[in-house]
């Protein structure tokens, strides 16, 4: 059976390439190029909407962007990934003015124009090699690379406080411009990653706290599988869920359900049994997350790989958002040998991952991808998870 092992690639052969192609595309080279990551959450799934809290990590792969500055008020946005480049004005990029896979970048623009910095006009070109439609945050790593990259050209430093107003910056333009909700955690992760490390991030008030990862130590891997199932946030899916939260909020209440303190009283005031299973999976899933920390900081990988399963049974049947390739990825990795494994982003499609043995990463994946031959479903695709660090410049050695 052959795999399909989607690989991170180099960042300095990336961003060489793309500096090359750059000024083949707009006849003049490049002023620098930025990487943003993609994300997978270990945990957490639905509660950044609701005030709770996550754990996230950045990946090693990536979306790289390569900007100049323009001597005019003109934005040219190109991308490899797409046929269609686009054009126009830097003040014409906010909402209602751009529309596609350009809103995402021409909305980051905006946003930082919002916040106050005077951005000239720029050429850009992106090229990406986090999967799109795999619900590992494209559009994140997306965003969070072009930020970074015209913070470099206006001559910005990214401390900790610049991060964070990027991440506001890169919420809005997905949320305002592109017309995808989205509830922070992905660009916030893409901007504060770093190696080794997963980040317990607190959507109440945006506080974060770097946990160890240590998966190596016990000869572990986590193992992200794209099933190539579509996913997508903008088709109303995500946005019944988050509806159903605000409403199971508003009858118990509460601002949020991060308020509820006693979660089998607020179960029994609901009356509409969707909301019970919406509010009864976010509720236990924070609980989750808070096994998940201690459970990774206590090395109990055993215990992890359960918080996964029961996740991912609380995904499919209480939230509903799992799919029939998702769950054939779970439930085939626990069959050859996974400690655990769950459907992990916005669901509707996209990944699982799965805690493996390392000496079981190929027996697994061969499985996964012969289940899905079998149901005749098209190949999926397998990366490794390595927590990496967050959005930044390339620095490359000439």
């Amino acid at each position: 059976m052959v795999v399909d092992e989607i690989s991170p690639g180099e960042p300095e052969d990336i961003a060489r390439r793309l500096e090359a192609r750059f000024e083949s595309l707009y006849d003049g080279p490049p002023e620098g190029s930025s990487v943003a990551p993609g994300r997978v959450n270990l945990i957490g799934e639905h509660v950044d909407y609701n005030n709770g809290r996550c754990l996230p990590m950045a990946l090693p792969h990536a979306t790289y962007a390569a900007l100049a500055t323009r001597r005019d008020d003109r934005v040219r946005i190109s991308s490899l990934q797409q046929e269609s480049p686009w054009s126009g004005t830097v003040e014409r990029l906010g909402p209602g003015h751009v529309t596609g896979w350009a809103s995402y970048v021409a909305g980051v623009i905006w946003a930082l124009q919002e916040q106050g910095l005077d951005v000239p006009g720029l050429d850009i070109l992106v090229d990406s090699r986090v999967p799109v439609g795999a619900g590992l945050s494209s559009s994140a790593a997306l965003e969070c690379s072009v930020a970074v990259g015209v913070c470099a050209l206006v001559g910005i430093e990214l401390s900790d406080t610049v991060r964070r107003d990027l991440a506001t910056a890169c919420v809005r333009a997905e949320t305002e411009v592109a017309g995808a909700p989205t509830g922070g955690m992905d660009q916030t992760i893409s901007l504060l990653g770093r190696e080794a490390q997963v980040l317990l991030l607190d959507c109440r008030d945006w506080s974060t706290e770097h946990v160890p990862w240590a998966l190596a130590t016990e000869r572990l891997t986590l193992l992200v599988i794209d099933t190539r199932a579509a996913h997508t946030l903008v088709d109303g899916g995500y946005a019944s869920r988050r509806a159903d939260c605000e409403e199971a909020a508003r009858i118990l209440g509460v601002e949020s359900l991060r308020e509820v303190s006693d979660p089998d009283t607020a179960l029994g005031q609901l009356r509409d049994e969707r909301l019970v299973r919406r509010t009864r999976h976010v509720l236990s899933e924070m609980a989750r997350v808070e096994q998940a920390v201690d459970e990774l900081r206590s090395r109990d990988f055993a215990a992890l790989g359960s918080t996964f399963d029961a996740s991912h049974a609380s995904l499919r049947d209480d939230f509903e958002v799992s799919c029939a390739e998702l769950d054939v990825a779970v439930a085939t990795s626990r069959g050859h040998g996974a400690l655990g494994a769950r459907m992990t982003g916005g669901g509707f499609g996209g990944s699982a991952i799965a805690l493996v043995p390392e000496d079981q990463v190929g027996a697994i994946c061969e499985a996964v991808a012969e289940a899905f031959a079998d149901r005749g479903w098209p190949g999926p695709g397998f990366l490794i998870a390595e927590p990496s660090a967050g959005a930044r410049r390339v620095n490359l050695s000439r």
